[in-house]
């Protein structure tokens, strides 16, 4: 009986890849090779992303906050990047220095970062239950990356993330700005600068 969950995760692994090469067989049977984008076509949105993904890595920095909250000001952060699914999503994930990492009773935020079509969406799973999806847009210099509030599921009792902000100084530097929407529509505005560890 123990087998059986073992055969079936098998047996999907294997079904998924074979449905997954005949896409792959049936896309480049259909297409004639001129029409598949090539790098030097890819739309902006794609360029943003994979601007992204070179962030990957652990991160750390202090976090301002505005309006003030003393508890959080200055406090250090650790962020990690980490590019998944065949390279079709960014996980992103904070945790606060200092607190234990017991995801279940600290806040431990994760959002995802994917490419829907032309669109370039975050999914930002929120410590206070709910899902705000927000879309990017990248500066003409190509440095930052900016999201906007698209829509929300879940609760927003307790507020929910309403926008955040990429901006890439160099390899071993990253900005992010994240404004959360206190209820009654009052922002709050946390600051990261933030170095790389590895």
């Amino acid at each position: 009986m123990k087998t059986l969950p073992l055969v079936l995760t098998m047996g999907l692994t294997a079904l998924s890849t074979a449905a997954l090469a005949q896409t792959h067989v049936h896309d480049s049977a259909e297409l004639p090779s001129a029409s598949l984008q090539s790098p030097a076509q890819k739309t902006a949105s794609q360029q943003s992303f994979d601007t992204l993904k070179t962030l990957a890595g652990s991160w750390e920095g202090a976090v301002h906050v505005d309006p003030p909250v003393p508890a959080l000001e200055g406090q250090r952060s650790d962020i990690t990047l980490r590019v998944t699914s065949r390279g079709n999503a960014l996980v992103h994930e904070m945790h606060q220095q200092g607190m234990p990492d017991d995801p279940a009773r600290y806040d431990h935020p994760l959002t995802m970062l994917y490419m829907d079509g032309d669109r370039l969406l975050l999914t930002h799973y929120c410590d206070a239950g709910n899902r705000p999806r927000m879309e990017g847009k990248v500066s003409p210099d190509g440095k930052t990356v900016e999201f906007d509030f698209l829509d929300v599921s879940g609760s927003v009792n307790h507020g929910h993330m309403h926008h955040a902000v990429f901006t890439l100084v160099d390899a071993d530097h990253h900005r992010e700005d994240w404004t959360y929407m206190l209820p009654g529509d009052k922002p709050m505005h946390a600051h990261f600068d933030l170095q790389r560890k590895n």
